[in-house]
């Protein structure tokens, strides 16, 4: 078997260095994971009425121009549910709600699934050195930060349409940021 490097950029949502292992002969459809590394670049902060996303030292200039954007998409580690029964679950009620359908946990919010990563799109109020001040996040105290992405309306927004379920409980979002 030989190895290949894959660098993914799915949408706005990730980048990540993955190496995979190419497939047998008798199953080149099937990839196996070889090895999996994922460091986080900070962690999330909630002090005093004050949330922040405190950034390794070592990426203050990762931020630079960071300032020009209004929003700012953060990548976070569900470390509260990275465990092997929550991540086999495949399928939930979203947001809990029996009354909602069993759905696949690609096509909602949960945060149980495979790989428990979050994102959520938060609006800046200032960047000093390493230190990003947002107006709030759905993570707690001390979470993982896996990577920030500014928001660019251009890429980010588009024409959608949403799952019933989401419809009926008054969720559906507009296409502009908070």
């Amino acid at each position: 078997m030989r190895s290949l490097m894959v660098l993914i950029h799915i949408g706005f949502i990730a980048t990540l260095l993955i190496q995979f292992c190419s497939a047998n002969a008798q199953d080149s459809k099937q990839i196996t994971e070889k090895q999996f590394v994922l460091k986080p670049i900070g962690f999330v902060q909630k002090e005093k009425g004050r949330t922040t996303l405190e950034l390794n030292k070592n990426l203050v200039p990762a931020c630079l121009g960071l300032d020009g954007f209004s929003h700012v998409w953060v990548l976070w580690w569900f470390n509260h549910n990275d465990t092997p029964e929550k991540r086999s679950m495949l399928q939930v009620h979203p947001r809990g709600n029996r009354n909602n359908p069993l759905t696949g946990v690609f096509a909602c919010r949960s945060p149980v699934r495979p790989n428990p990563i979050a994102l959520t799109l938060c609006r800046i109020h200032s960047v000093k050195n390493n230190v990003i001040e947002i107006d709030k996040i759905d993570a707690f105290a001390n979470t993982p930060i896996l990577d920030l992405k500014p928001y660019i309306p251009g890429y980010d927004s588009t024409p959608a349409t949403v799952a019933d379920w989401l419809i009926k409980s008054n969720k559906a979002i507009g296409s502009s940021p908070r």
